[in-house]
């Protein structure tokens, strides 16, 4: 079990690391597991980055992000510039369909709306314009609308995890709902919780997840 000053260290190393994030914009505070970041980024690709980045250290059991975007002058754009680059960057995105998904601009943020059959789809549109000069933030309303039989949606879930986190699979129980599916059990690191989310949302009929899956450290 890690100390708080471990931790703490621990996640300043991995921010560090990642050649896309400016460390020394990011304070950290760790205790009992729970990691709050803090500060002030020159972009919201850089705080998904460190988001990310925290997620991967052994012992963070929950995350507090209290971090701000705040665009340097010369990256600031009109949120008609934006809401046209979002547009462009969908239409030439391989990963979305065709006019599925219509995204609008804010004050920087670009909000998502649209239909679309599988997870895979809404996830590449939020990171088509994740990166987009100017964006301060993201809210991915798409809805998963699937196309096929609920009946088939557990048997899919389970054979994915067994394919992809065979230990991960023996403890994860799959509780499915029409097209709504439920994760719960235990596992023992971020990576092997995503890699237990990433299985449910792949698999074909799903179009919410409600993951109650624990990292046990």
């Amino acid at each position: 079990m890690k100390t708080d000053a471990q931790l703490r260290d621990d996640v300043q190393a991995e921010l560090t690391w990642d050649p896309a994030i400016k460390a020394t914009n990011v304070g950290v505070i760790a205790k009992d597991g729970v990691v709050t970041l803090t500060g002030h980024l020159g972009s919201y690709a850089e705080k998904y980055a460190v988001e990310r980045a925290a997620q991967r250290v052994k012992g963070v059991k929950a995350l507090a992000v209290e971090l701000s975007v705040k665009l340097a002058p010369a990256y600031e754009r009109t949120d008609a510039d934006i809401a046209l680059a979002a547009e462009r960057a969908l239409e030439w995105n391989v990963l979305v369909p065709d006019g599925k998904i219509k995204p609008m601009a804010e004050n920087g943020w670009i909000t998502l709306n649209g239909e679309v059959e599988w997870e895979y789809q809404r996830r590449a549109a939020e990171t088509a314009v994740r990166n987009l000069l100017g964006v301060t933030g993201v809210s991915n309303l798409v809805k998963v609308t699937p196309q096929v039989k609920p009946s088939e949606v557990e048997k899919n879930i389970r054979e994915a995890l067994e394919r992809q986190a065979d230990r991960e699979a023996k403890a994860v129980s799959i509780s499915v709902n029409g097209s709504k599916v439920t994760l719960r059990g235990k596992v023992h690191s971020w990576a092997e919780f995503n890699a237990v989310q990433g299985a449910a949302w792949s698999a074909p009929g799903v179009a919410t997840v409600i993951n109650d899956v624990l990292v046990e450290v």
